[in-house]
């Protein structure tokens, strides 16, 4: 399969100007090229053994190091969790490691000189992790309180952050207004189209809220965030809140599109209502504590997540020199208790495997040595794969025409 052709086919009909943004991304590094394909990784992806023998959980689907991160709960307290379920879907537990694990080998090839061996040994502590997690059979949850390592450090960083902080970092006062701020690298300008189409969605949603002032629109701009989905419509909008300037709230609109990890799996999934629906029940089903203000809407014809930005989110860098060795080792722990957490919780719903079958597969050791083996050979393939489409790349393959 020649990965060029197969970025080109997946890519096509998104906006040009956000596209090149998206493909100079992925030039960056095998990392950032590792997170903008996940369409790609699945067509790799064999189809056998481990994964005719792992039990079905609902996997997060698109699950590697940066999939992590801090928000503010419903209940108002911060936690620390998987936050990115786009590619959610019923899926053998093996689909959701092997991308977690193949995210740690190539997440870590500058790690030191025995960058091999380093990424082996991450993701063996991992892997550790996940399966005695897995074994216990009951889920918990990583809050300030119960946080340790470098999550703990995060999460008591936070507590100094507040709302005027997190404006002044995206908005632009103008008199006593807000504004969002245009800079090329985090918002864009909308047209006139989706402003209207936007304000017109939010005039009718708002009505339905219990306090219809908190969502008066005063501004909306495109949003440029994350990877595999740039060229997508996402748009931030800035509302009223509690009141301007510094009570303002941004939200986030996000464009959902079908789960690539789905679209390979023979497992029959569910109906949902709309992707947007799929991706917000699962989320909501995954995490501890629902996102505060997520919730799937639909405007005109495509359906989208709408949710809350928050000075509270934020996510750990793993790259050196930002944590010693050691600390990755303690991200990891806590990562790989996240992630069985998150499949016990779905144990049982809509075809997922019952807790007793997870805890008999935490129990057993011969998949985790056949995981391993399987995300170095993935991790390989990221890489070639990536050599190749920087080749293309330089050679003007995917600049905008």
């Amino acid at each position: 399969m020649d990965p060029v052709h197969q970025i080109r086919q997946f890519n096509a009909g998104r906006d040009p100007q956000l596209l090149a943004i998206k493909y100079a991304k992925l030039r960056t590094d095998v990392f950032s090229f590792f997170r903008g394909t996940c369409h790609l990784f699945y067509d790799r992806l064999p189809k056998n053994d481990p994964f005719n023998h792992s039990p079905r959980v609902w996997a997060c689907g698109d699950l590697h190091l940066e999939n992590f991160g801090s928000y503010k709960g419903d209940n108002r307290l911060v936690y620390f969790d998987i936050n990115d379920f786009d590619e959610a879907a019923l899926a053998p537990a093996a689909c959701d490691l092997v991308r977690m694990l193949t995210s740690i080998l190539v997440g870590t090839d500058d790690l030191h000189g025995d960058a091999q061996s380093g990424g082996n040994s991450l993701s063996a502590t991992f892997l550790d992790a996940y399966a005695s997690t897995l074994a216990t059979g009951k889920p918990y949850w990583v809050e300030r309180e119960t946080a340790s390592g470098p999550v703990h450090v995060l999460l008591d960083g936070l507590q100094e952050r507040s709302r005027e902080q997190f404006l002044d970092g995206r908005t632009e006062l103008k008199g006593k207004k807000r504004l969002i701020r245009l800079d090329g690298k985090k918002a864009l300008p909308a047209s006139p189209t989706q402003r209207a189409s936007i304000a017109e969605f939010m005039s009718s949603f708002a009505q339905n809220q219990p306090d219809p002032t908190f969502f008066e629109v005063l501004d909306i701009a495109r949003r440029i965030a994350g990877t595999g989905s740039l060229g997508m419509d996402r748009f931030a909008i800035l509302v009223h809140g509690k009141g301007s300037p510094n009570g303002n709230y941004l939200l986030d609109l996000k464009q959902s599109s079908p789960s690539t990890l789905a679209a390979h799996l023979e497992l029959k999934q569910p109906h949902w209502p709309s992707e947007a629906h799929r991706i917000v029940e699962l989320q909501q089903r995954s995490q501890a504590v629902p996102m505060a203000f997520l919730q799937p809407v639909q405007v005109g014809d495509a359906a989208y997540v709408l949710r809350g930005l928050q000075p509270s989110e934020d996510r750990i860098s793993f790259t050196p020199p930002n944590l010693a060795l050691s600390d990755l080792q303690q991200l990891l722990v806590s990562m790989g208790k996240i992630v069985a957490w998150a499949h016990l919780r779905g144990a049982s719903r809509q075809g997922a495997a019952m807790i007793d079958e997870l805890i008999e597969f935490g129990q057993h050791k011969p998949w985790q040595l056949e995981l391993l083996a399987l995300s170095r050979a993935c991790a390989q393939q990221v890489r070639q794969d990536a050599t190749c489409f920087n080749q293309a790349y330089d050679q003007g393959a995917f600049h905008a025409p």
